[in-house]
């Protein structure tokens, strides 16, 4: 796609987020998803807008859905949108809207924004290629990655997604959780902790350092799932 392919680089990320206005309650929420974001697409998920569909593809699920400005710039900046498509965000006819749409935009795996679904989504997505006996030509499964906030942790449904992931050893399910401060009851001992618990390899990262951040989600993690914390609090 020419209008995306010279916009391939971090650099190019606020520029393509201040095409889209009308949000700015939510920008604090968007923002602190962009350097997680970025890494994940330009460093470690094997997805392209070629493979979006493909089933050996990794798959990346925002449960943290509300300001998805970050997301949907990342998206453009590596070709799954159009960049035009940028500017009319959230107006009737756009696909793009305040919350990502499965059906409309490529590349987003799940309908998100309602808080609280994505992490069991995910474990499910881990479930299903487990269940195809999906496998690439090297042997591997594909990636399941979910990125939540730390607030919606809160919900019950992800207790239950936590402990059943590592009860069935789901090695192919990456937890990225973004730890701006935002949970009303916060979790005694920390976040990795609370994971590490139920059998999780837990690791912590700043949100901002993307090299941090990249060997955090690419140390092997063998029979356990992945839970990364990214702090990105003030």
């Amino acid at each position: 796609m020419p209008a995306t392919a010279a916009l391939s680089r971090y650099a190019d990320l606020p520029a393509l987020i201040g095409l889209m206005e009308g949000d700015e309650k939510h920008s604090g929420a968007a923002h602190s998803t962009l350097d997680v974001l970025w890494v994940l697409y330009d460093r470690v998920l094997d997805v392209t807008p070629a493979t979006a569909d493909a089933p050996t593809r990794d798959r990346f699920l925002l449960s943290k859905g509300h300001g998805p400005a970050a997301y949907y710039a990342v998206l453009a900046a590596k070709g799954f949108v159009d960049v035009p498509t940028l500017r009319g965000w959230a107006s009737f006819d756009s696909p793009l809207g305040h919350h990502p749409d499965r059906t409309l935009v490529p590349g987003v795996e799940i309908g998100s924004g309602s808080l609280g679904h994505g992490l069991p989504l995910a474990l499910g997505a881990a479930l299903g290629t487990r269940a195809r006996k999906i496998r690439r030509a090297d042997g591997t499964e594909p990636r399941i990655v979910v990125l939540v906030g730390d607030g919606e942790l809160d919900e019950g449904s992800n207790h239950e997604a936590i402990a059943v992931a590592a009860r069935l050893g789901m090695d192919n399910l990456t937890a990225v959780v973004v730890d701006n401060d935002s949970s009303t009851h916060g979790w005694p001992g920390g976040i990795g902790p609370r994971f590490e618990v139920e059998g999780w390899e837990a690791r912590e990262a700043h949100g901002r350092d993307h090299d941090a951040l990249y060997q955090a989600l690419t140390r092997p993690h063998p029979g356990r799932p992945l839970a990364v914390v990214a702090r990105v609090r003030p």
